[in-house]
């Protein structure tokens, strides 16, 4: 039963535009490394549920390692996306314009991690061999999401400096 779908599970929820709360997100004011660190593990929770998930349906149904990477980094999009959408619907924003603000949130984020978590799994001498039941499989899993972690939130700071990622999110919080 191979797993070989440890899609990223980060969504790029480079944190909202706190310009708007006083908190000087973007525009020139200085991002915070815990601001930074909140979006990506905002995107990290939706990207692991949906790569985990995706493994797991993968493995149930015996497909080989491509079919469910590729299935487990669409479910980790998939779940990233919704974790955001949700918030964005609950502040009264219409459907299409909440999609709009979740692809230009996430998607970027989302990707890195996405790239640098399966990265780690594939080059993992022995990952993508191992099997749900196998502890090889939930260590390395677990490196690759803290690798993807840690290369994601420079980025995550990068975007919601420049009002881009999560900052566009805060705008709809209150």
């Amino acid at each position: 039963m191979q797993h070989d779908a440890h899609a990223g599970h980060h969504h790029g929820h480079a944190h909202h535009d706190h310009a708007q709360h006083g908190h000087g997100a973007h525009g020139g004011s200085k991002v915070s490394w815990s601001m930074a660190a909140q979006a990506t593990l905002h995107c990290l929770t939706g990207c692991a549920i949906g790569e985990v998930l995706g493994m797991v349906i993968g493995t149930a149904l015996g497909w080989g390692n491509v079919p469910t990477m590729a299935l487990a980094i669409v479910l980790a999009f998939l779940f990233g996306y919704s974790l955001t959408l949700r918030g964005v619907l609950k502040a009264g924003v219409d459907l299409r314009t909440a999609i709009r603000v979740a692809l230009a949130a996430d998607t970027l984020s989302i990707a890195v991690m996405e790239l640098i978590d399966n990265g780690v799994i594939a080059l993992w001498p022995g990952g993508m061999d191992a099997h749900l039941s196998d502890a090889m499989f939930w260590w390395v899993l677990a490196l690759a999401l803290a690798a993807a972690f840690v290369i994601t939130t420079p980025v995550n700071k990068w975007m919601i400096g420049r009002g881009k990622g999560h900052a566009v999110v805060h705008r709809y919080h209150h």
